[in-house]
C-alpha cells in the first residue's frame, strides 16, 4: 500500500501506518480535504491487520501543523460560512476518532503544533515533543475560543495553567507541554529517524492480533530523554491565585496588582485579545471541567465556533493577524466590561438542528 493524496501522504512502513501532513509551505495547516482524507484513512486502517499502530508526522522541519487554514475560513466567513461550519463538523469528528482509536496512535509534535494541529495530535495515545516543539491554543488572538478538544485539555491542566494559556494565547515549550498534559515523551529531534525505524521494525514483528499502546510507548521511552524544565512550573503560585477569580475582569485586576512582572505581561496579553473570545473561553473552560467526555466538550466547542463564525471578531482577528498583518484588530465590543453575560451565553447556546451531536 502506498497511496498519496496531494496534502496527506498515507503509507505502510513495517507494521506502522504512516500519516504525513504534506503542506510544508503552509506549516501543514489543515484544509477540509486533509481532514476528510485523515478520517477516511484512519477508518480503513482500523480494520486492516497490516496496521498495528499509526504514526502522524508533518512534512518539513518547521512544524507538525500550525492549525486550520484560517485564510480559507476568512474568505468563507465573508460569504456565509457554510464551508467552515462543515469543516468544523468533520474536524471535530476526526478529533473524537483519534481519541478513541482502537490501535496505538503516535503523534510526533515536532516544531509548531497549534490549534488544529493539537487536535490531530494531543488526543492520541502517545504524544511526542522535541526541543523544537511550540504547542499552543492561540484562538483568542483571532477572536475564537480554543476548540478541537483543546478546551478539555486546557481545563484538565494542573491548577489554573490551562486558564492562563487559553486567555493569553501563550505558547508552551516541550517541558510545559508535558507539564500541562499535552504530551507524554520528550525525544530530541535527531533521534526521530531512529525512533520511527524502531517502531516500524517492532510492529512488523508483532502478530496480526496487534500491539498494545504500552508496547509502543516502551519503544518511544527507549528513545526519550528528560525534558527541558517547564517554565510554567515556577509561575504556578501567581497563576493559580490570579486565574482562580470568577470573572475575566477580576483575573486581569489580580494580574495587574500581583506585583509580579510576568503577571503584568499576562494581563497585557489578555487585554490585547478579543474581549468576547476571552470571556467565552473562560466560561467554556469552567464548563469543560464538569462535562463528562471529550465528545461533550466538542459539542460545546462546535456551538462556540459557529457563533464565532457569525460574529465580528473572528473575521476581524484573522484579518489583522493573517490577511493584512497590521496586528491591530478592532474588536467589537472593545473591552471586557462591554461584553455582557448575554453575549457569552449566545456562544454557548444550543443551535437547534445545527448541533454536532457527538456526546
Amino acid at each position: 500500500m502506498d497511496t498519496e493524496v496531494a496534502e496527506v501522504r498515507a503509507f505502510l512502513d513495517g507494521g506502522v501506518g504512516r500519516l504525513v501532513l504534506n503542506r510544508p509551505r503552509a506549516l501543514n495547516s489543515l484544509t477540509h480535504g486533509m481532514v476528510t482524507a485523515l478520517h477516511a484513512t484512519l477508518a480503513d486502517w482500523a480494520s486492516d491487520d497490516r496496521i498495528r499502530a499509526v504514526v502522524l508526522t508533518g512534512a518539513g522541519e518547521r512544524g507538525l501543523c500550525a492549525g486550520g487554514d484560517i485564510r480559507a475560513m476568512h474568505g468563507d466567513a465573508m460569504t456565509g460560512g457554510a464551508g467552515t461550519r462543515a469543516f468544523f463538523r468533520d474536524e471535530y469528528r476526526l478529533n473524537a476518532l483519534i481519541a478513541r482509536y482502537p490501535k496505538p496512535y503516535v503523534a510526533v509534535m515536532d516544531g509548531i503544533t497549534m490549534g488544529g494541529g493539537v487536535g490531530v495530535s494531543a488526543h492520541g495515545a502517545v504524544r511526542i515533543v522535541t526541543e523544537r516543539s511550540t504547542v499552543a491554543m492561540p484562538e483568542t488572538r483571532i477572536g475564537i475560543a480554543p476548540d478541537v478538544g483543546g478546551s478539555r485539555l486546557l481545563a484538565l491542566a494542573p491548577g489554573e495553567l490551562g486558564t492562563h494559556l487559553g486567555l493569553t494565547a501563550a505558547s508552551m515549550g516541550p517541558g510545559d507541554a508535558l507539564l500541562c498534559g499535552f504530551a507524554d515523551h520528550f525525544v530530541p529531534s535527531p533521534r526521530l529517524p531512529d525512533l520511527l525505524d524502531a517502531l516500524s521494525r517492532s510492529t512488523a514483528a508483532t502478530p496480526a492480533a496487534g500491539v498494545t499502546t504500552a508496547e509502543v510507548a516502551a519503544v518511544v521511552a527507549a528513545h526519550a530523554e528528560p525534558a527541558p524544565p517547564a517554565a510554567l512550573a515556577a509561575d504556578r503560585a501567581w497563576i493559580d491565585a490570579c486565574y482562580a477569580a470568577d470573572t475575566a475582569e477580576e483575573i486581569v485586576d489580580r494580574l495587574l496588582n500581583s506585583g509580579v512582572p510576568e503577571a503584568k505581561e499576562a494581563a497585557e496579553a489578555v487585554l490585547a485579545n478579543s474581549p468576547t473570545a476571552v470571556k467565552t473561553t473562560l466560561a467554556a473552560l469552567r464548563r469543560a471541567r464538569t462535562l463528562p467526555s471529550l465528545e461533550a466538550v466538542l459539542d460545546q466547542e462546535y456551538r462556540i465556533a459557529c457563533a464565532a463564525l457569525e460574529s465580528h471578531d473572528m473575521v476581524e482577528g484573522i484579518r489583522a493577524q493573517v490577511i493584512d498583518k497590521d496586528r491591530t484588530p478592532r474588536w467589537k465590543p472593545g473591552t471586557l466590561a462591554e461584553v455582557t453575560d448575554a453575549d457569552v451565553a449566545r456562544f454557548l447556546a444550543p443551535r437547534g438542528d445545527d448541533e454536532l451531536g457527538l456526546a
